[in-house]
Parts: C-alpha cells; sequence; structure tokens
C-alpha cells in the first residue's frame, strides 16, 4: 500500500471514541479496544496534554477532527 492510499484510508476527520479503539485494536472485543486505547491517552501525557488543550475531557465520545490529527501525530495512523 503506498503512503498516499494509508493516508486516505484513515483521513483526518472525526471519528468517535469507539471507531478509533476498535481501528487501533482490531483483534480485541470493542470493550477491550476501548479500555485499551484509553489507557493509552491516560499514559501518554503529552497527547493528553494536548488534547485537553482543544477542550478533550475523558468522557468525550467523539474526537474533533483537530483532535484525531494530534492522536494520529502520538500514536501514528491505526
Amino acid at each position: 500500500m503506498k503512503v498516499t492510499d494509508y493516508e486516505n484510508e484513515w483521513r483526518v476527520r472525526p471519528y468517535s471514541k469507539r471507531e478509533l479503539a476498535v481501528a487501533y485494536a482490531p483483534d480485541i472485543t470493542p470493550a477491550s479496544a476501548l479500555n485499551r486505547f484509553s489507557s493509552w491517552l491516560k499514559h501518554n501525557k503529552q497527547l493528553t496534554r494536548a488534547l485537553e488543550r482543544t477542550g478533550y475531557t475523558k468522557r468525550q465520545q467523539v474526537f474533533t477532527s483537530l483532535q484525531v490529527e494530534l492522536i494520529f501525530r502520538y500514536l501514528g495512523r491505526p
């Protein structure tokens, strides 16, 4: 897959937390994927601070495009 194809597959746009969690961990249950994803966010202090500057709260269910861009920057694309 070319880089441009890869980037098009996971373009920056709003995503639900569940959607991203499952994308990063497709081989486990959605509930487990959400737990893992939340743990990654909690333990990646730089990402957490960057997300908080955009207004992110841990109860938020949908990430904005800006927040998704930050997640991709810190974690890479799924």
